[in-house]
């Protein structure tokens, strides 16, 4: 049974309701282009020597600390003299977990040092940086730096629509051939579907290949002309990312296999087992009847080989994505890794799925009741599991709620929730039209239209007297065909516009598809932008990060109030670097760490003076025990006489570790 639609007025309502659509995404597009930034999803925590010391003699490396594993190359730190000429042996070397050593020239004069370098964070992000220290004395210096940060200019553009067009090609391949395998077997000989697919196979190959190309000049803040260095190339091969993009290249060649066998020889089992039914003798019924049930056994029997040779493969598509980016670092990777191959098989399943739909619903065959009942069980069941993993990895990479609105990613992952509800809206408004659809009426063969469209062509001329059909010049033959066909495709769209609950159908599927564009551009936003856990200035997921409170202090006497800035590095459990920076100059500095939920301390450091002014004092191999609210104070003396105690309390070692003023 179906309702019957006012004749006019509500295609005019959904012609609006996509145009306002179609803005909303527009200005969102615009927005995220405008604000977009640059990741930084790794974050140096601590150099030895420390940035803008002042050393009375040379020291035999430099050091740099990172928040979480880096990828740093033979050349990612040079250590530059004030002339601007190396001074490093270009040799870098990881001599502690996430902490990097490059020696120094012996011999090297005094002056201000530049230190520049390069780095990629273990979820495939180019980071990169530089800081100053001093021999003797600081000097003027004619260092002259890149000014190209890697991951900006015209290749970071062209490596971000790659990375869209990977996405993108992923989802209309995996989520085609489930569509066809999953909801419409029959869809197999419709020919919107077989381009969906064979377009998502295409993209995500030639996505593949320019972010391979594209991959070094990208890391390193390389043009244009570096993409075809075959000694860049070499070097991307050997990283993780490298090895997930050979994986897909290899997996796809997997896959066009099945793409074939599934449009070829699956598709032509289902041609024999629906061939109608003629006069014929005894014996010609029983050998149709055999030969049936052969096809329907051996198309029964591909379909499964099918499916599960077309589920691992899907599998290790979503994995080079999911070894490769956010999910392989920080808490929890043996459960985030699966859980992020799960979200994006769902979202290929519903997305690709629904491009699939709306294809065949604007340019295709009617599709049947049953596909589109199926196709949208499919969906929900996506839906419900896009909601569960999802909750997880936002939980993982946001932290607190404070993130969603104070980070970049947060603000992102909030456009991302609010599209997934407007488009969960339209599903909703989808599955009631599903609901009303009767069966789809048959439809001729492209060939029998045209041969009936060309016989009664023939007729009509020799009723009016006209030239015999063989009479006809090429030029009036062709032209006569294209009017046919055009006669043809309106007569096909007014009997699809007459059926109003299929009309209004295609125009909600159309409108999730269009909303599902920006969906996938707003996801793939995300994934190069820095989460929202470490961008909030606490610990790194999966590495403590570095603790910093400021202390105001007044020793009574002449000169005696100030600032000192307290940092602990890497701020965790285990072994740490203290450091206090004063802004007054001091006679001693000690530091006292007190856990009092647990009845641990008071720890008593007193760190060294960094240099002869009395402003940097440090101390290594600090050890805190365990994690917690620790209360640092803080002694600072000036003159024998004029000493003061301060206290803060600061977070060490969990995930909302941050600054504290």
């Amino acid at each position: 049974m179906t309702t019957a639609l006012p004749p006019r007025r509500r295609p005019a309502a959904h012609r609006r309701l996509l145009l306002g659509l179609a803005l909303a995404c527009a200005t969102l597009l615009a927005s995220l282009a405008w604000a977009a930034p640059a990741a930084a999803h790794a974050s140096l925590v601590g150099t030895d020597p420390a940035e803008g010391s002042v050393l009375d003699r040379a020291p035999e490396d430099v050091s740099l600390t990172f928040s979480e594993d880096v990828a740093l190359s033979g050349d990612g730190v040079r250590v530059l003299d004030p002339n601007g000429d190396r001074a490093d042996s270009g040799r870098v070397t990881e001599s502690a977990p996430r902490t990097f050593d490059v020696d120094l020239t012996p011999g090297i004069p005094d002056g201000t040092y530049t230190v520049a370098w390069q780095a990629v964070s273990a979820d495939s992000h180019p980071i990169a940086g530089a800081f100053t220290f001093s021999i003797g004395a600081p000097s003027e210096t004619s260092v002259s730096l890149a000014q190209r940060q890697p991951g900006t200019g015209p290749v970071g553009l062209l490596y971000d629509i790659a990375r869209y067009a990977a996405y993108a090609g992923f989802v209309l391949l995996v989520g085609g051939v489930a569509f066809v395998l999953t909801c419409w077997p029959g869809g197999t000989g419709a020919q919107p579907v077989r381009r969906v697919v064979v377009t998502g196979w295409v993209t995500l190959l030639l996505a593949t290949l320019a972010l391979l190309l594209l991959r070094a000049p990208y890391t390193t803040g390389g043009g244009l002309t570096d993409v075809l260095d075959l000694g860049g190339v070499r070097a991307v091969l050997d990283t993780k990312t490298g090895a997930a993009l050979v994986s897909r290249l290899l997996l796809l060649g997997a896959a066009s296999l099945f793409v074939a066998v599934l449009f070829g020889s699956y598709a032509r089992l289902r041609t024999v087992s629906e061939e109608p039914a003629r006069e014929e003798r005894e014996e010609e019924r029983e050998e149709r009847t055999a030969r049936e049930a052969q096809a329907e056994k051996d198309r029964r029997d591909l379909r499964y080989g099918l499916a599960l040779g077309g589920g691992v493969v899907a599998v290790g598509l979503a994995a080079t994505w999911a070894l490769s980016e956010h999910a392989s670092t920080g808490i929890q990777t043996g459960v985030a890794i699966p859980v992020d191959i799960v979200h994006l098989l769902c979202v290929a399943a519903w997305l690709g799925g629904l491009a699939a739909l709306a294809a065949t619903l604007r340019w295709g065959p009617p599709v049947p009741r049953a596909a589109v009942a199926a196709f949208s069980r499919l969906a929900f069941a996506s839906v419900v599991l896009l909601v569960v993993t999802g909750l997880y990895q936002s939980w993982r990479q946001v932290g607190g709620w404070s993130a969603l609105t104070s980070t970049d990613y947060g603000r992102l992952l909030l456009v991302k929730v609010l599209l997934v509800a407007v488009l969960v809206g339209v599903a909703a408004g989808s599955r009631r039209w599903t609901a009303r659809l009767g069966d789809a009426p048959p439809e001729p063969a492209d060939e029998a239209g045209a041969e009936a469209g060309a016989e009664a062509g023939a007729e009509a001329t020799a009723r009016d007297g006209g030239p015999p059909p063989d009479a006809v010049s090429p030029e009036r033959a062709a032209q006569l065909a294209r009017q046919r066909a055009a006669v043809a495709t309106a007569r096909r769209r007014r009997a699809r516009d007459a059926d109003p609950p299929r009309a209004a159908l295609r125009r909600s599927v159309l409108a999730e598809a269009g909303i599902a564009v920006v969906l996938l551009a707003v996801t793939t936003g995300l994934t190069g932008t820095e989460p929202a856990r470490t961008a909030a200035g606490g610990t790194a997921p999966g590495a403590a990060g570095s603790v910093a409170v400021s202390v105001p202090f007044d020793t009574g006497g002449p000169d005696g109030a100030g600032t000192a800035e307290v940092r602990l590095d890497p701020g965790g459990p285990g072994e740490n670097t203290l450091t206090v920076d004063t802004d007054v100059s001091a006679v001693e500095v000690r530091v006292a760490l007190t856990l009092p939920s647990r009845d641990i301390g008071p720890l008593t450091v007193t760190p060294e003076a960094s240099d002869g002014t009395g402003l940097r004092w440090s101390a290594p191999d600090v050890q805190v025990p365990v994690e917690g609210e620790w209360e640092i104070a803080v002694t600072v003396r000036t003159s024998d006489v004029d000493q003061v105690t301060e206290k803060k309390t600061v977070t060490i070692g969990r995930s909302d570790t941050h600054d504290h003023t």
